[in-house]
């Protein structure tokens, strides 16, 4: 299967399908004329131009000030790359760096930027071939674009940096030999073009979403779960309170609650409690704030990955090159770290439900979610992972937007740090995978430890698939295996609806 790239925006749903499903990609005609034309125009451009263009005929940064002959025009932006490779740490999610490659070609795409066609089809090339530039986490001030892991990503074009290919870290040049091909040679202004972009930060924003989508309805499953095996109330959930007080995610989340819910035997049973603690009757309340600021992320997220971000920018029809500052990681350092801090709550509620489980507080459960206490410890100490990964999460969601440190010599001078709240937002997800993932095993436990009880079908045949996975808990044994077990349940499994 083949996804042309083209003008078309990309959606979230088409980048899931070209990661999940082995899509190739391809130029479309229409781009491949876009491009070229751009390129023609940038030329021609350059040939006639008696004045300097930034970081085409100029130095960068602080440095634009200084002219550039003609001659050493290709150098330039080779130095660029080279000079730029920066980025240290550990490594990216290779998936990341997939998408790096694609919205890269994608924005590329668009005929806005003065590169060669060449350039966009070797960039789409790597991507086809799962020749992946190593890229690591530190290093962008997500201000003039993602300079730093940019450049480490398109390194190999000049037969520099190394790659993941055929399953370990290669030499970039090697595997070009090996495939045939040789390095760009890079004309004016494609460096620039390369380097400037918020690709760093999007790609982390993707791949943060795509968890983001799975999370919030797996948090609504796990919630309900729990909320039966603890013995909790249906009202909280009833449609007339959440008309009262119409947020689209609370309503969303009421709605989910009782339909996970229905025919459900334990919600049949006479209920003592005329109330129950915040963790379960503000599901409505808290998983629905943060579905909210899940859309409005992936809103600003989808229409940064459909635009232009390099500098400058080319507009062949109005005959302009503008410098200007598309580049700037404002608007995605901002809502990474909205995101980064509605999943916190997800998880944050979440270890104060699994405490509930195992605390005996109502007396229909044992303690710690075992038979014979005392001599098994049972769920006591997940209840302790989950609350470590809960205040983990709270420290790296001091917002990154906030601080700024000026570069280059002070002509950037307000940066976003949006690559840093792009990495951060990132582990989040991750961290909320594994603290949904223990309150499932506790949830699970609780519902097993009162049958021949039910719940209801959906959540009957839900339990029933993650049985597969991690057994009942009869005694003690080893229990971040059933945590890791738990948490790829979640991570791999397709989600399906009730």
């Amino acid at each position: 299967m083949i996804h042309y790239i083209s003008p078309v925006p990309l959606t979230f749903e088409t980048i899931e399908n070209i990661l999940n499903k082995g899509y190739k990609l391809a130029l479309s005609e229409e781009s491949k004329q876009l491009i070229n034309d751009c390129k023609a125009y940038l030329d021609e451009k350059i040939a006639r131009s008696e004045k300097p263009l930034y970081g085409i005929t100029t130095g960068f940064g602080s440095l634009c000030k200084i002219s550039i002959s003609p001659e050493d025009l290709s150098q330039l932006q080779a130095n660029l790359v080279m000079s730029h490779a920066c980025s240290v740490g550990e490594p990216i999610h290779k998936d990341i760096v997939r998408l790096m490659l694609l919205l890269k070609a994608h924005a590329l795409s668009l005929g806005k930027s003065g590169v060669q066609l060449a350039t966009v089809e070797r960039i789409i090339d790597m991507y086809n071939h799962d020749v992946l530039p190593v890229v690591r986490e530190l290093g962008s001030l997500g201000a003039s674009g993602d300079l730093a892991p940019l450049a480490n990503l398109f390194l190999p074009l000049i037969n520099e940096g190394t790659v993941y290919y055929k399953g370990k870290i290669q030499d970039a040049k090697e595997v070009n030999e090996k495939l045939g091909w040789s390095p760009i040679a890079l004309g004016a202004k494609e460096g620039l073009a390369l380097l400037n972009g918020t690709q760093f930060m999007s790609s982390h924003a993707v791949y943060a979403l795509l968890k983001a989508f799975k999370i919030v309805k797996y948090a609504d499953i796990i919630g309900a779960i729990s909320l039966d095996a603890y013995d909790g109330r249906i009202d909280p959930f009833l449609p007339q309170i959440h008309e009262a007080r119409p947020h689209p995610g609370q309503i969303e989340t009421a709605r989910n609650i009782r339909a996970l819910l229905k025919d459900s035997e334990f919600q049949q049973k006479p209920k003592v409690r005329v109330q129950d603690p915040y963790s379960f009757r503000c599901m409505p309340q808290v998983h629905g704030a943060c579905k909210d600021t899940v859309m409005y992320v992936a809103s600003v997220v989808e229409r940064e990955i459909n635009s232009v971000t390099d500098n400058p920018t080319i507009f062949v029809k109005d005959d302009m090159i503008v410098s200007g500052g598309n580049f700037h990681g404002e608007p995605l350092a901002l809502v990474l770290d909205f995101l980064s801090i509605a999943l916190a709550e997800l998880g944050s509620i979440s270890e104060r439900r699994t405490y509930r489980l195992i605390s005996g507080d109502r007396g229909h459960l044992p303690e710690f979610l075992v038979a014979n206490p005392g001599l098994n410890s049972g769920f006591m100490i997940p209840q302790y992972a989950a609350a470590a990964i809960v205040s983990k999460n709270k420290q790296l969601c001091t917002p990154c937007s906030v601080d700024s440190i000026p570069s280059s010599n002070e002509q950037e001078d307000h940066v976003s740090m949006g690559g840093n709240a792009a990495t951060k937002t990132v582990k989040v997800c991750e961290n909320v995978e594994r603290i949904l993932a223990i309150e499932l095993l506790n949830a699970a436990q609780a519902i097993d430890l009162q049958r021949p009880g039910k719940t209801s079908p959906y959540l009957e045949e839900f339990l029933k698939e993650f049985r597969t996975i991690v057994p009942f808990n009869q005694e003690d044994r080893v229990m971040y295996k059933d945590i890791d077990a738990a948490t790829a349940f979640l991570q791999e499994g397709e989600f399906h609806t009730n």
